[in-house]
């Protein structure tokens, strides 16, 4: 196993999985969108989407750079490519390309303008070796972006023993996996060890009175569930009972629940290496 590549893979991939990352995207569009809107991403630009998932992100930037721009997103998971393949061409969008590849693949030749991640450098064993295959990617000048987790500062009102559940079950297997789920707070000192300039940092909390942010953290329990069974940090019956609990308390109209730390840290490629 590559150390660009998860050692267990915690969170269920494939159809299910694409559609906990469709409600995923909602939630965090607002917030990608900043981000690519400090970045800067300019018509005519050539992005990599590492880790693209079902290609949400993918299609955000094709509509930035447009069509005289492209797109590659790649991805390991052969089902949510897919699928984006399928939904890049109903949307119409035509400078988009979806290739199975992990980040150890990709060339080391410069060719894009910005490389950018979200939620991918967590899940792995060697995040730092991973950035360095991103960066190796992007022309000297151009820019990196990373979104990705700091499993920290919960917030759930009223109390909910289910969403303390989850909550704690959640940093214990991605550790059990070989990922970092406090990765978010190492992200800038990552990018300066890999010799980046201008890093800005930009962190946000989505926490929700609605439904899509509640909803979420039902999914992502639900989607670590068989994994979390497997490791044996989690009895099967618990986890049905936590999770039946949780989706109810979710759904309620007068709760509120959070997502963890989102860490967003973007920095240039030196001009010369």
């Amino acid at each position: 196993m590559a150390a660009t590549e998860p050692s267990v893979y915690i969170v269920r991939g494939g159809v299910a999985g694409r559609e906990r990352l469709r409600v995923l995207s909602r939630v965090m569009a607002p917030m990608t969108q900043r981000l690519l809107e400090r970045v800067g991403v300019p018509p005519g630009a050539r992005c990599l989407d590492a880790g693209c998932g079902g290609g949400d992100v993918s299609l955000a930037l094709a509509r930035m750079v447009g069509p005289s721009g492209t797109v590659l997103g790649v991805d390991i998971d052969r089902v949510k490519l897919d699928l984006a393949r399928d939904e890049a061409e109903d949307a119409g969008v035509g400078n988009v390309e979806y290739r199975r590849a992990g980040l150890h693949d990709l060339q080391s030749d410069g060719t894009f303008d910005l490389g950018y991640a979200r939620f991918l450098l967590s899940h792995l064993p060697d995040p730092a070796e991973a950035l360095a295959h991103i960066i190796a990617a992007v022309r000297p000048g151009g820019v990196v972006a990373v979104q990705d987790i700091d499993y920290s500062n919960a917030l759930c009102h009223p109390p909910n023993a289910a969403y303390d559940f989850s909550w704690d079950l959640y940093p214990r297997l991605a550790v059990h996996g070989g990922g970092d789920p406090w990765l978010g707070r190492r992200l800038p000192v990552l990018f300066a060890e890999a010799g980046l300039e201008d890093i800005g940092v930009h962190i946000e909390q989505p926490a929700g009175f609605d439904a899509d942010t509640k909803l979420l953290s039902a999914l992502t329990f639900e989607s670590i569930a068989d994994t979390a069974v497997e490791a044996g940090l989690a009895d099967a019956g618990e986890i049905d009972a936590h999770l039946h609990e949780l989706h109810r308390f979710a759904a309620r109209p007068d709760t509120l629940l959070s997502l963890p730390r989102m860490v967003q840290v973007w920095a240039r490629v030196p001009a010369a290496r």
